[in-house]
């Protein structure tokens, strides 16, 4: 009996380019070549596996496979959802100030870098819709509402997926890492139902052909050897997660 895998994602950046982007120099077009290399290296030993579908490792990621499509951009402020880790340590998503919604880059771009390298299909990442819904704060924004900023944050979802299938991508992978701690933040699933019915909302823009090349990836997620939801059970989310309407599903 074979069971089919392909990997999910995020692999580790080398050594020489996490030491030389400690400095938060992390856009640093100096720095172009070595990321280039690691997105090459990655593609390499993936396909030495054998393994029937490739990733760039998100190598390329500005900042961080959750905010890689908004950082930098100039109507947030810093001071966002608070995202706890088991270590201690907490993190911070940008908190959008002031509307009109728009990426500031798409994963397209990593696509197009990728394919040089690949000899076997490509899949590419992207955040969740979800996931980036947590940047509209608790007090509604002046003159931008709430519906106003989902309806543009649904469409910048389907854009960035329709650009990488258009720039070659074999399959898209939706990044939903906030599905575990959802229901580690609101034990009810209440929280995670509301996630899924606004990632179901994208994909329902999409053919169901096209849904079937469009799959998902859940995890406790990582951070400085710690993760922020790793003690909830698979058994609590999974029956919510099997909601979703896509083709493939992957979790760690």
């Amino acid at each position: 009996m074979t069971i089919p895998t392909e990997p999910i994602g995020s692999i580790p950046r080398p050594v020489p380019l996490i030491e030389a982007v400690a400095d938060g120099s992390i856009s640093d077009p100096n720095l172009d070549p070595m990321y280039e290399a690691a997105v090459r290296d990655t593609i390499e030993r993936l396909e030495a596996t054998g393994s029937p579908v490739v990733t760039d490792g998100e190598q390329r990621k500005f900042q961080n496979f959750w905010t890689y499509s908004v950082h930098g951009l100039s109507n947030t402020a810093p001071d966002g959802f608070k995202i706890p880790f088991a270590a201690g340590h907490t993190r911070r998503m940008p908190r959008l100030t002031t509307g009109p919604f728009r990426y500031k880059r798409y994963a397209d771009s990593y696509v197009e870098v990728a394919r040089k390298y690949a000899h076997r299909p490509l899949k590419q990442a992207v955040i969740s819709p979800s996931a980036l819904s947590l940047m509209y704060p608790a007090q509604e924004i002046p003159g931008y509402s709430r519906d106003e900023f989902i309806g543009d944050l649904l469409s910048e979802h389907e854009k960035e997926i329709r650009l990488c299938f258009q720039k070659g991508a074999f399959k898209v992978q939706i990044d939903f890492t906030e599905a575990r701690l959802a229901m580690k933040i609101d034990p009810s699933g209440r929280l995670l139902a509301t996630f899924v019915d606004l990632n179901n909302l994208a994909l329902a823009r999409f053919s169901a052909t096209e849904r079937s090349l469009i799959g998902v990836h859940t995890c406790p997620g990582g951070d400085l050897d710690s993760t922020h939801s790793a003690d909830v059970d698979y058994a609590e989310f999974l029956p919510l997660l099997f909601q979703l309407n896509v083709g493939s599903s992957a979790s760690t």
